[in-house]
């Protein structure tokens, strides 16, 4: 059987449903759907349309209203569901949520972007040496896991429009992109690199300068799979006709 798995960074759920999110995600029809951006609370919006669709529904929301969040919904009944990872500053903003099933886990995870200044770029940078930590731990324990989500990271210049003058920016920073190398190395795939290592395509568009008409993007969204998953991979691809969002989606199908 296989399982197809989308993940995707809705930049606020109740504004994408505004957007024919709901038509769309029935067409796709994934087995297991990955949030990233809620930006909500489950009240906050019909969760029933989901249900009703066939989804197990689970959330991670922040504490700070409107802010961050994310979620898995799933046609298979997981085994296990866990917000969070005992991390209390990660957690308080809601960033990561993870199903456990037979055979191997699914984790949503959106990570800091660092945008906003030197304050949250430092942030960023605990994020990623507490998540590599935690991720090194937990794959002892699981080591069928596939990591879905917002990375807020371009790993090589092909997975940015414009890697020259872009050098400087945050997601696209020496130390980001060392850290990317450092966590595939540790034992994980890049999925969409396994059945795509051509240039020009992204996951994310600014909103300004006509960005995504002209498909001035980046690469920021992955499926990463431990290496032991490697021979269960059938399909990966983005998804850049969807578009409920400044993302698309991302999907990634495998054997189970």
């Amino acid at each position: 059987m296989n399982v197809k798995i989308i993940s995707y960074n809705l930049n606020g759920i109740r504004a994408a449903m505004t957007k024919g999110l709901v038509d769309w995600l029935k067409a796709a029809n994934p087995d297991i759907f990955c949030i990233q951006e809620l930006k909500a609370e489950h009240h906050q919006f019909e969760v029933k349309i989901f249900e009703e669709m066939g989804y197990h529904c689970y959330w991670h929301s922040a504490v700070k209203k409107g802010y961050s969040g994310v979620a898995i919904l799933s046609k298979i009944s997981p085994e296990k569901v866990t917000t969070g990872c005992e991390i209390p500053e990660i957690d308080i903003e809601g960033r990561v949520i993870r199903a456990d099933y037979k055979d191997f886990s699914v984790m949503s995870v959106y990570f800091p972007s660092g945008t906003s200044g030197d304050e949250r770029q430092g942030f960023k940078y605990v994020f990623l040496d507490k998540f590599y930590e935690y991720i090194q731990q937990l794959k002892k324990e699981i080591p069928n896991l596939i990591i879905c989500g917002d990375i807020n990271i371009c790993h090589h210049p092909i997975d940015i429009h414009n890697p020259i003058s872009n050098k400087n920016s945050t997601g696209f920073l020496p130390e980001e992109r060392a850290w990317v190398t450092k966590f595939v190395e540790s034992g994980f795939i890049d999925s969409f690199r396994v059945f795509n290592d051509q240039p020009h395509h992204y996951t994310w568009w600014s909103y300004r300068f006509n960005s995504r008409k002209q498909n001035k993007g980046w690469r920021i969204d992955y499926q990463f799979a431990t290496e032991s998953l490697k021979p269960k991979l059938k399909r990966a691809a983005i998804l850049p006709e969807a578009m409920h969002s400044d993302h698309c989606p991302t999907l990634l199908e495998i054997e189970v």
